[in-house]
């Protein structure tokens, strides 16, 4: 197994730079997985690390060899494609053992391999049939064989479910954390679906244009998220996010906007007027209130999602969502009410979009808006 360290790692095309100064300690046996929109650099990096593309800068380790500059044949890793990239004219026998046989292995040694691998897979009733006989789950299954064979220092993984159907894609899940398990193995796996990150990774790395925004398991993602951009990434529905006012009022702190008056978990005795932010709650966390509720609104929309509704309204100049257990019993242009524990706010500074904190720290008892990892006030 491995440990696989990326140093400070960038790469440009031309005036274009796809991935900047990231770094990331994925530890032995970890199941790392690199999310993030189109576009925002995860491909690439894992290519890199693959070595398939060349880092403008930085370093890549494998335990405490420098790879950064090794050909892709002498990485001891293994390469799912989102294609399979299986070979039409070989049956899946001869596919799994490819790499083995390109290695000069023993054909008893081959043989032996592949059956073990196969079985472990599944796939040992279809060894003798071609890529064109076996449905998108069986080829990705065969894809992973191919991997494992080689009982390779760690598994990068380049969206390898994307052409799944739902329901294959929700059983090939469960599969992958079962083999991982089982495995012990180190995965390093990209995607831009965030159900895969949350219900698979160990530790999600979220990329936004070409830098890492934040790391940590999936709870602290999205029970704490570093950014706005976090926070209304990770969600379905994401985070709502309103501009609106702390003020001070009957010795605690209230958040204002149009529509909006919530109540902060921050008591404090003196505090800085107007103090502009970005109220983040998540749709789950809002609840019909009739009675002086938080947060008043009309409703524009209503989605059944089965089990839950997704109430769609504004409040203000804001469009907002809750999640509520169905039925609701709300329709559009019906005006409701609802609340929001103070606990479930997240607070964000208006033009980093870092998350900020609050504490008092001031000699006067004041409390002070600390951005979140900057250790600095505002």
């Amino acid at each position: 197994m491995a440990r696989l360290r990326i140093e400070a790692v960038s790469k440009r095309f031309g005036r274009t730079e796809a991935v900047r100064g990231v770094s990331l300690d994925i530890a032995d046996g970890e199941f790392m997985v690199l999310l993030g929109p189109s576009g925002c650099g995860k491909s690439t990096l894992l290519r890199m690390v693959a070595g398939l593309e060349e880092p403008s800068e930085g370093r890549i380790a494998l335990d405490d060899t420098d790879i950064t500059h090794t050909g892709p044949q002498q990485r001891n890793l293994a390469m799912v494609f989102q294609s399979y990239a299986l070979y039409p004219h070989l049956t899946v026998s001869r596919n799994i053992g490819f790499p083995l046989r390109a290695r000069r292995s023993p054909r008893e040694r081959t043989a032996a391999r592949v059956a073990e691998v196969a079985a472990i897979l599944g796939l040992t009733e279809l060894l003798d049939r071609k890529p064109a006989a076996l449905s998108g789950g069986q080829r990705q299954r065969v894809a992973l064989a191919r991997a494992m064979v080689r009982d390779p220092g760690a598994f990068l993984m380049d969206e390898p479910l994307s052409n799944l159907d739902a329901k294959l894609r929700s059983t090939t899940r469960a599969e992958l954390v079962a083999l991982h398990q089982r495995l012990g193995a180190t995965f390093l796996y990209v995607t831009h679906d965030q159900v895969e990150a949350m219900t698979m990774a160990d530790r999600i790395a979220l990329l936004d244009r070409g830098r890492v925004e934040q790391v940590g398991t999936p709870a602290e993602l999205y029970d704490r998220p570093r950014s706005t951009f976090v926070a209304g990434f990770l969600g379905s529905p994401p985070m709502n996010l309103i501009p609106a006012t702390v003020i001070a009022r009957d010795g605690g702190l209230r958040a204002v906007a149009a529509g909006i008056d919530v109540e902060l978990p921050f008591p404090v005795s003196e505090f800085d007027q107007d103090v502009q932010i970005v109220a983040g709650m998540r749709p789950e966390r809002l609840r019909p209130e009739p009675d002086a509720p938080d947060i008043r609104g009309r409703v524009t929309r209503v989605e059944n999602l089965g089990g839950d509704e997704l109430i769609h309204f504004t409040a203000g100049a804001h469009t907002l969502c809750a999640r509520i257990r169905r039925p609701a019993g709300v329709a559009a242009g019906d005006h409701i009410g609802l609340r929001i524990a103070p606990a479930d706010i997240h607070l964000f500074h208006p033009d980093s979009g870092l998350r900020l904190a609050w504490r008092s720290t001031r000699p006067d008892g004041a409390a002070a808006a600390v951005v979140a990892g900057s250790g600095t006030t505002r």
